[in-house]
């Protein structure tokens, strides 16, 4: 029996000791490791490339481990307060996808708010499964949607009793946290399964100053995105299992989409930010809240500009906030957040999360130093010395709700015809459009398009967003259904 130890990291022991031996390598990747190419070992790193390896015996498999793989996603249970853990490298896209396609087959009815991120949407064109939005609320001053209230989600499932699962953000991009607790309370009452993503969440589970995780509130699954908060590298994240999840079927699951050539160097910084946050997660956030409070309190003294926090807090559709997530309202400035968001990277080096409409995200997390919160602190109000103007004609809507007219995956698979933006009024939909990040659909697949969304869409082109989901790179056009 394997004695659970926190400072231990299997998975990242068992490289150091391949790295070290004499193996000569007669397998995969082909750069071996990184002679054969050279430029990329110069960029890299040698000892970076000495552990770009492939599946061994004694560094286990990820698609069935039984080792030090196996070894290593205990710990990150036991780390979590899950009851198993899964690694997963193509990103918390494919550890939301598994949560769906473990929960719903085809024609099951999911429940989710509409501001879920598009791989929740992606998963039901997958599986087939049917879902049952919940429209956030609004705040129509900060122009974002909040999160789902329970009396909201309670009319959703006593109105559709057949759904087999309710999925919460926890929280939300901008930091928003709807009553988790009391929602997965419900879910079970009824016989339902309980999702959370938890993309920008990881945090919630070493910290006792952020909001609860949805392990500790009772979740069946969680989806956390350990590089965004929690310190590893990018696309690496964790799908989190209580007692209530057969392992066995939600690994079978995981391996329908999951790469059988799994990065070493993704799956080793799991385990060694696992061990990093369970040692010392509690000061790392307690520090990093420090510092979200200080620029959030900074901020606010320019002027024009609002860093929100749990002063939004009202019991409902916002039951919590995370402190982590420096959301900044621009229009005060006359600026949109996507404007703000360029100049901070064009003119002062600056990069932020994301920009849209009216706020921009500066994430704040293990990483982090002082002078460099102050320094985006300076900018800010450089900003709003040189660039303010009236605030008039900027739209503040962050959130179109949807007019859902048949499911993603039956708009997905008709037929379709490509028509200019504004000509596709009044038509539904076969494919995605948004704002990325956060990757929020503005327009899903099997949903109306609108005149508010089209201007929308137009808007933000005009401000410099990056718009995805379109076949059309340009979005001018899109597809519809065939009338």
């Amino acid at each position: 029996m394997f004695k659970l130890d926190q400072t231990q990291a299997p998975l990242y022991e068992a490289l150091l000791e391949m790295k070290d031996s004499r193996l000569v390598p007669f397998d995969v990747p082909g750069h071996k490791r990184g002679r054969g190419n050279p430029e990329l070992a110069e960029f890299l790193g040698k000892d970076c490339l000495d552990v770009d390896v492939n599946s061994m015996k004694p560094l286990d498999n990820l698609c069935h481990p039984v080792s030090v793989i196996g070894r290593a996603q205990e710990l990150a249970a036991d780390a979590f307060g899950a009851e198993s853990a899964f690694f997963m490298v193509n990103g918390t896209t494919s550890a939301v996808q598994a949560m769906i396609l473990y929960a719903c087959k085809e024609g099951d009815k999911i429940i989710m708010p509409r501001n879920v991120h598009r791989s929740a949407i992606n998963a039901l064109i997958v599986s087939g499964a049917t879902p049952v939005y919940v429209d956030p609320g609004i705040d129509a001053n900060l122009g974002i949607p909040l999160g789902m209230s329970v009396k909201s989600v309670e009319r959703a499932m006593d109105e559709n009793p057949d759904a087999k699962a309710v999925l919460v953000n926890n929280p939300t991009y901008y930091g928003v946290c709807s009553d988790l607790r009391s929602i997965v309370s419900m879910a079970h009452e009824r016989g339902m399964l309980a999702l959370a993503d938890e993309a920008h969440g990881t945090h919630f589970y070493f910290s006792s100053q952020c909001p609860p995780s949805a392990m500790e509130c009772g979740a069946d699954i969680a989806a956390a995105s350990m590089h965004k908060s929690g310190g590893s590298l990018t696309q690496s994240s964790i799908l989190l299992c209580a007692k209530s999840i057969d392992e066995g079927r939600m690994r079978q699951i995981i391996n329908l989409t999951q790469t059988t050539s799994p990065s070493y160097l993704l799956t080793s910084s799991l385990d060694i930010s696992r061990r990093n946050l369970a040692l010392r997660g509690a000061e790392t956030f307690r520090r990093v809240i420090e510092y979200a409070r200080y620029a959030r309190g900074e901020i606010n003294k320019i002027g024009d500009y609002y860093a929100f926090s749990k002063e939004l807090i009202n019991g409902s559709t916002v039951f919590d906030f995370d402190e982590t997530k420096l959301s900044i309202h621009t229009l005060g400035t006359g600026i949109s957040g996507m404007e703000v968001y360029d100049i901070l990277r064009d003119e002062y080096d600056i990069q932020t999360e994301f920009g849209d409409i009216s706020n921009i995200l500066a994430y704040i997390s293990v990483g982090d130093r002082p002078r460099d919160i102050e320094r985006l602190i300076s900018a800010l109000a450089d900003i709003r010395r040189n660039y303010k103007r009236p605030k008039c004609g900027l739209p503040s809507r962050e959130y179109i709700p949807p007019e859902v007219e048949v499911s993603p995956r039956e708009a997905f698979y008709s037929d379709t015809e490509r028509l200019p933006l504004k000509e596709a009024v009044g038509r539904i939909s076969a494919e995605f459009a948004m704002c990325y990040p956060p990757g929020i659909p503005i327009l899903a697949p099997g949903e109306k398009v609108t005149d508010q969304i089209v201007e929308y869409i137009q808007y933000a082109k005009e401000k410099g967003g990056s718009m995805t989901g379109t076949s059309d790179i340009d979005t001018k056009t899109l597809k519809v259904l065939k009338g």
